[in-house]
């Protein structure tokens, strides 16, 4: 059986002043597990191929303690201009109370216009565990073992085994 109702954690926003005219982060479908960031940014920015930019989504953010926020990239705008998120995923702490900005790059050939109100990426909330590390001896051996890096051998048909 399928809940239909989504999990869902208070996260406070405040607007960067100038930036009222904005709508709220928004989900595109009932089942996105993102909600959209626009550009807050006044006026038009000219993306140029290799191009890297830090642009405002005019929003702060509260994350509830024990969770983080995840700035990832739009698949649409990867797939068909190649903008994508340098540092992705950017990671917002909770502790953080700054505006929320995205660094954004064009990996395309052309020169990619992003205007006030487009939707740049994704926020992403999720729990956060904090790791307790421990001095061991040893550690339990698997089949992989140190392997890494392409290790697993899994290739798809048009390459060769090197």
């Amino acid at each position: 059986m399928v809940n239909n109702k989504k999990n869902k954690i208070e996260v406070k926003l405040e607007k960067v002043k100038g930036c009222e005219d904005l709508p709220l982060p928004f989900s595109a479908s009932e089942y996105s597990s993102g909600t959209d960031l626009l550009c807050a940014e006044s006026s038009e920015i000219v993306l140029k191929p290799r191009e890297i930019r830090l642009v405002s989504t005019g929003i702060r953010i509260m994350i509830p303690a024990g969770y983080e926020g995840q700035i990832r990239p739009r698949s649409g705008l990867a797939l068909k201009y190649g903008i994508t998120i340098l540092n992705s995923p950017g990671t917002i702490d909770a502790d953080y109370r700054g505006e929320v900005k995205v660094i954004l790059i064009n990996l395309g050939e052309n020169d990619f216009i992003i205007r006030r109100g487009d939707r740049i990426a994704q926020l992403v909330i999720q729990k956060v565990y904090v790791p307790d590390f421990k001095i061991v001896s040893s550690l339990s051996r698997t089949k992989r073992g140190e392997g890494g890096f392409g290790h697993s051998g899994i290739r798809t048909s048009n390459q060769t085994k090197t």
